[in-house]
């Protein structure tokens, strides 16, 4: 479990094809991979991998032909900058929101402007995604925790803070650009709920 606050820039290091499958290694800035065991659970680019090997500020993970696929990691190569975060820990604080790391699809960039110090970036996301991303709720990209501005049909949008933009790979957006999307979870759930027979409640 995650909370999408992106604690470091890290940085692809090398990629290894391995059949279909491929492994990741991934240098961080400031993430400490002291406090990082083998087989723990780090968010790289909004997707939940396992740390299969540590060594100085590296790691290196291995990702699934499914996971290359379904998500933007197929595209990562040697130089890629990528968002880190650690799975949460008990009593760590909960500054974004919970996230999975599960990837729900694919959403591209459809337009990027300035909107004062801030970067205003809206999105397209899939059909059957669309449904869960409310205004004012919140969304997952690239592993980092956003507020929702507004939503028209599949289309929504978000302000990037100089902060976000300084400390994340989403000051790099640009049109066209695909990304990762997780949606609330708290979304799915009550849709579960509210599509439950009356005999099964």
């Amino acid at each position: 479990m995650f909370t999408g606050i992106v604690q470091d820039l890290g940085r692809v290091v090398s990629r290894e094809t391995r059949g279909v499958d491929a492994r990741l290694t991934i240098a961080t800035q400031r993430l400490d991979l002291s406090k990082v065991a083998v087989g723990d659970s780090i968010c790289v680019q909004g997707v939940c991998l396992t740390a299969t090997a540590l060594s100085g500020n590296t790691f290196s993970a291995d990702v699934s032909h499914e996971t290359l696929s379904l998500t933007t990691l197929g595209a990562l190569q040697p130089g890629s900058p990528v968002n880190l975060e650690p799975a949460l820990r008990a009593g760590d604080p909960l500054g974004g929101h919970l996230v999975s790391g599960h990837v729900d699809g694919i959403a591209q960039v459809t337009a990027v402007s300035r909107d004062g110090d801030s970067l205003r970036v809206t999105f397209s996301a899939p059909e059957p995604l669309s449904r869960y991303i409310a205004r004012k709720g919140s969304v997952t990209v690239d592993g980092v925790s956003l507020t929702v501005n507004e939503v028209q049909g599949t289309t929504f949008g978000v302000n990037l803070i100089p902060h976000t933009q300084a400390v994340t790979t989403l000051g790099r957006l640009e049109a066209g650009a695909r990304v990762n999307l997780e949606i609330d979870q708290v979304a799915r759930y009550v849709e579960r709920l509210l599509s439950a027979a009356p005999d099964a409640r």
